[in-house]
């Protein structure tokens, strides 16, 4: 169990064009920093491109801004490859590579370029697009989804694993406590005709990855940014749970059983409360801190009319804030808003 105390965190994605100085910005601003994605400035940069240097049959299309899986060919070569730096446990081979991500470098760079106390939390977090939003996404030559292909399912999963072990162990040179979010967008759609995934299916292929997060000593998380079954996440290995409670709280509140056992074993809960568009202008700090105690206090209610004791200062060293998704489709003066209303926003939540 961790006393966050509602300290403020980022999902990654900006719309700024470089790293320029935001690595700075954001580490004085928020209590845990996180190294910031870059969608506009390449394709290398879309969570769906981002994590695959090291994935075999992998095709990057950066004209046509696709990512594909090519299985036509012999890859039993690659594979093998791929899969010896994973007997070997050659992280390195799973790095994340500066023109993909240098955000993490700049990242890394301007907290070591600065005294050991300038983030006071002690915290960082990293982020790695999720198995089953890249296997859903990312299709192969037939336009199949790469993680119906059962051995290419597997492929991502490991891939997944070791790029966050990687990212571990890099970010834990920077900061002694680290927190892996995995970027899940596509559960949205979970228990639809849209995912031919079953429930143990999908919590088997996350729970690997929250394994790998965690015997690396670092603590996981999943940011989902629409409604989903909650229950199917709360169920999993996951340390936070990610959601936005900006747009989705009242939905989170229907699973009080699972909330509560999910609290039981420690979880805590990373609340998307700052809009990452053109509403955070009609809010403010103190109407967001007052939106969430509200929005506990539903849940609390929810969970009282079930019969399941939650109370709302459970919440209180359980809880982080952050915006209700990523900034990369926004504009920089809406992210910069977002920021700092979100700064804001943690410091009247800390105060109680």
């Amino acid at each position: 169990m961790f006393d966050f105390n509602f300290l403020s965190t980022h999902l990654g994605s900006v719309p700024h064009a470089a790293p320029g100085d935001l690595s700075a910005r954001l580490i004085e601003l928020l209590d845990i920093p996180a190294w910031t994605q870059h969608p506009r400035r390449s394709f290398k940069e879309s969570m769906y491109s981002q994590y695959t240097p090291s994935l075999p049959a992998i095709v990057v299309d950066e004209l046509k801004e696709k990512v594909s899986v090519d299985t036509r060919g012999d890859i039993s070569s690659a594979l093998e490859d791929f899969y010896t730096s994973i007997i070997e446990n050659d992280i390195d081979a799973f790095a994340l590579q500066k023109d993909y991500a240098p955000g993490f470098f700049a990242m890394q760079d301007t907290i070591n370029a600065h005294a050991p106390g300038w983030n006071k939390s002690g915290w960082i977090k990293g982020q790695v697009t999720g198995p089953i939003s890249f296997g859903l996404t990312v299709t192969d030559q037939d336009l199949r989804a790469s993680l119906y292909n059962e051995i290419f399912a597997d492929v991502i999963i490991k891939n997944t694993a070791m790029n966050a072990r990687w990212q571990v162990r890099q970010l834990r040179n920077t900061r002694e406590n680290v927190l892996i979010f995995l970027d899940e967008p596509y559960l949205a759609s979970f228990g639809s005709a849209f995912i031919s995934l079953s429930r143990e299916q999908v919590t088997a292929y996350l729970d690997e990855v929250f394994e790998a997060i965690h015997a690396e000593g670092a603590i996981a998380g999943v940011h989902c940014c629409a409604n989903t079954d909650w229950g199917l996440l709360l169920s999993t290995q996951m340390d936070v749970l990610n959601l936005d409670a900006f747009g989705f709280i009242q939905n989170l509140a229907l699973y009080p059983v699972e909330i509560r056992e999910f609290l039981d074993r420690g979880g805590s809960i990373c609340w998307g409360l700052i809009p990452n568009n053109e509403k955070v202008l009609d809010e403010t700090a103190q109407s967001l801190a007052i939106r969430l105690r509200n929005g506990i206090q539903l849940v609390c209610e929810r969970a009282s009319a079930r019969g399941v004791s939650i109370k709302a200062d459970e919440f209180t060293t359980r809880s982080l804030i952050a915006p209700a998704c990523g900034l990369g489709s926004t504009s920089v003066d809406i992210a910069d808003r977002v920021f700092n209303v979100l700064n804001e926003t943690s410091a009247i939540l800390k105060r109680g």
